[in-house]
């Protein structure tokens, strides 16, 4: 039996040098009594999954591809039996395009029977066409002892696969009326079989898919809330994990990690609740992509790994092979999702499986304009001031006193009204223009480009009175009770009579919004052509507002969408969107949402999914405004740094949730609101922390939001090393900064592959092996 060694650190040390100072603190067992690959001989191949697909990677660190339909996302290792119940090493994958199985890495098997599919319109040329598209899965996991038994996950429902996958049953959610889903797993505990999923606002639930009349039920206890919250913080991840009592016999345990705070659990099933078993050092950090090797759990976080063993529960250090598979990744084209490490080169005894790996690289942002729109910080420019000489002074001398670069403003307003002179014949069709609109857009655009000012084009999208006007409401949400556009019913209020008396009638009381069909294709090319001319006229960005649905209104159940085509739902709607918008937009692509959809990993209300999103635009702006979040939302001791927080935590959180693949740029609050907190505390220093909050959260840039263009309480941007001015312990700089830290993935090279490698797809490059899985320095 070969002794297992640890390191903490590997660039200044070799195993050699302190062979003899180390002490294991497990013995590497002679096999696994039910390991997922009981039967299998051990592979060889390297393969790594990325958005551009799966990849063997070669001992020279070279790509070859295996698969490249689609992005992939997770890969799993198993032993699926066949009808006849012989069970057989291979592969399982969750994709773009679903999940899909393979025994030999050359045929792939889409495995989709009884997924949700969306429809998707694609409109190019004037015409549309309907597709098929299979809903986003979050997670795939299999039980270690049985891997028939197969869980995947929408945002919407769990599916559960008694045959690897060949057909898959809907177990729902826990939750009917809250969309969102992070990590399901499904194991053998006493006996029977169990489904757990985790709720991105609920928690952790769990099912026993066999029994009749099955329903969730939830376990919250043990799991660690933010304070002055009242659920669990998000659940990250969950691993069943097989072990080994004394006698040879077996059983399974659950560990589980949480996204945002650092924190894992091993899961106390006998008395429903998490029991903590580590916790980080950082006030904000991810544990994710749990996986074991032996008994040590090893985890995915920023920037890096990490290891707990189980029965000590001590750190044992990194992977002492860790430099050597960076330096394979960087061989693979695309965002790295996901790895099988075969023995040869993982260090240890056997392979190794790995996930989230886009963590371990959190400074490069996943979006073809990142780099572009990053470092933006800007402040919203009112369109009607901009439409005088002196309006563009102000926001000129507003912009350099406040050492910004960059402003919003608005060319399509709340109204559906252009603040600008088109010339584009489409938009002139149906476009009605404000008698405030800027006279002289070229010369407008000229004037900011002369200080180097980034400009972003903000256009209300869906939301759009002007347009829902347009021969006789052709675009319009629909009234299907009245016949008529749409409008959302606030009340109902008194009729006064001369003495400001009430008559006993009521009027109908409704919102100040008119709203167009977000599935018409028509009213896609209206703005996307919008976008085109502004880009084109000189506007560096744009940003998309009111990107959804409308949720306000009580007879919202009287809206009619006439422009929805068969099979086609809310989220296969705004996907449409903002494909068709992506296709033709050569620049980068903003869009604002709600700051609660920005915390939570959920489109409640809204329909705004921000991971969902993320893979379609290059900003994200929520709105994380201190004044529309409960008052008593992380108002917690120093209360004067709840600003701060909010956009510390905040930035940090939809970042994670997007998997990095946009700009998270929030909307700052520069606007005073007559609530409790803003009364005790707004003034320069309620908005100079808001700033402390994402430059020590992601320092990616901010807009200031002030409807009026009143900036006399906005403070000039901080410095890069400026001190926090407030106590927030967060701030200190014992911690990350920026909290979400800047590794960047290696530069691609797209190297050739040798003709041997490509041609002799050896699986076992080298037969000598060695493996030192963990070392680490002892005191």
């Amino acid at each position: 039996m070969k002794k297992s060694l640890f390191v903490l650190s590997l660039f200044f040390l070799t195993v050699l040098a302190f062979s003899d100072e180390v002490k294991p603190l497990y013995r590497l067992p002679e096999k696994n009594p039910v390991s997922a690959l009981d039967n299998d001989s051990e592979t060889e191949v390297f393969l790594v999954g990325s958005d551009n697909g799966l990849f063997r990677v070669t001992n020279r660190n070279s790509a070859i591809p295996l698969w490249t339909e689609a992005r992939v996302d997770q890969l799993l290792r198993v032993n699926i039996a066949d009808s006849s119940g012989v069970p057989h090493p291979s592969w399982l994958m969750r994709t773009q395009k679903g999940v899909f199985y393979s025994q030999d890495l050359k045929k792939f098997e889409e495995r989709d029977n009884g997924l949700p599919f969306l429809t998707i319109k694609t409109f190019k040329e004037g015409q549309k066409t309907l597709s098929l598209q299979i809903q986003e899965l979050k997670d795939l996991s299999v039980n270690p002892l049985n891997n028939n038994e197969v869980v995947t996950a929408t945002k919407d429902s769990v599916y559960f696969s008694r045959d690897g996958g060949l057909t898959w049953k809907d177990l729902g959610s826990m939750s009917k009326n809250s969309p969102g889903m992070k990590a399901v797993a499904v194991a053998t505990l006493d006996d029977q079989t169990v489904v757990f999923m985790a709720h991105p606002i609920f928690g952790l639930s769990y099912i026993f898919p066999d029994r009749q009349k099955a329903g969730w039920t939830d376990i919250d206890a043990g799991f660690e809330k933010m304070p002055s919250l009242t659920s669990p913080d998000e659940i990250a991840d969950i691993l069943p994990v097989v072990r080994t009592n004394a006698d040879g016999s077996v059983y399974t345990e659950i560990y589980i990690s949480q996204t945002y705070i650092p924190r894992i659990y091993r899961l106390n099933w006998q008395e429903k609740k998490g029991e903590l078993i580590y916790t980080g050092s950082e006030p904000t950090d991810v544990t994710d992509g749990l996986t074991t090797i032996d008994n040590v759990l090893l985890y995915t976080k920023l920037e890096g790994f990490g290891a707990i063993d189980l029965d000590s529960l001590q750190s044992p250090g990194t992977p002492s092979q860790e430099r050597d598979w960076h330096e394979a990744f960087s061989s693979v084209p695309g965002m790295i999702n996901t790895a099988w490490i075969p023995q040869s080169r993982s260090g240890f005894a056997r392979g190794l499986q790995l996930n989230e790996l886009w963590l371990l690289y959190p400074g490069t942002v996943n979006s073809p304009y990142a780099e572009i729109a990053n470092g933006r910080k800007s402040i919203y420019a009112s369109a009607y001031q901009c439409s005088f000489p002196e309006g563009v002074a102000k926001f000129k001398k507003v912009i350099k006193d406040r050492n910004m670069n960059s402003m919003v403003i608005d060319m399509k307003d709340d109204y559906g009204f252009l603040r600008y002179d088109s010339k584009d014949p489409l938009v002139l069709e149906k476009c009605s223009t404000s008698g405030y609109a800027i006279k002289d857009l070229d010369k407008f655009i000229k004037e900011f480009k002369s200080e180097n000012v980034y400009l972003v084009a903000r256009i209300v999208t869906f939301k759009d009175r002007s347009l829902s006007k347009y021969k006789n409401g052709k675009y319009a949400v629909w009234d299907k009770k009245l016949n008529k556009p749409w409008m959302g019913i606030k009340g109902y209020e008194d009729v006064l009579d001369e003495n400001e008396q009430p008559t006993g009638t009521k009027e109908t009381a409704y919102y100040d919004e008119q709203w167009v069909d977000p599935y018409s294709e028509e009213v896609w090319e209206y703005n996307v052509a919008i976008a085109k001319e502004l880009i084109e006229r000189g506007f560096d960005e744009i940003q998309f507002d009111y990107i959804r649905f409308p949720t306000d209104g009580l007879n919202l159940y009287n809206a009619q969408y006439r422009w929805q085509d068969k099979g086609m739902d809310k989220e296969s709607a705004l996907i449409s969107f903002l494909s068709y918008a992506r296709a033709n937009i050569k620049a980068p692509i903003g869009i604002d949402i709600y700051g609660a959809n920005g915390w939570y990993r959920s489109g409640t209300r809204t329909g705004q999914d921000a991971e969902m999103l993320a893979e379609y635009v290059d900003v994200i702006g929520p709105m994380f405004y201190p004044s529309h979040f409960e008052q008593t939302f992380l108002n917690y001791a120093p209360v004067a740094d709840r600003t701060y927080r909010i956009y510390y935590y905040g930035s940090f959180r939809n970042t994670i949730l997007c998997r990095n693949r946009a700009i998270i740029r929030p909307w700052v609050q520069s606007f005073y609101l007559n609530v409790s907190y803003d009364r005790l505390y707004y003034d320069s220093d309620y908005i100079k922390k808001q700033f402390f909050g994402v430059r020590d959260s992601l320092d990616r840039g901010y807009m200031c939001w002030n409807n009026s263009g009143e900036y006399g309480t906005t403070p000039p941007d901080i410095e890069a090393t400026e001190t926090f001015i407030g106590t927030a312990s967060e701030a200190s700089r014992e911690f990350r900064k920026p909290a979400i830290g800047d590794k960047m993935k290696p530069l691609y090279v797209d190297s050739d592959v040798s003709i041997l490698d490509s041609i002799l797809y050896p699986y076992r490059e080298e037969e000598t092996t060695r493996f030192n899985p963990f070392l680490k320095v002892m005191p």
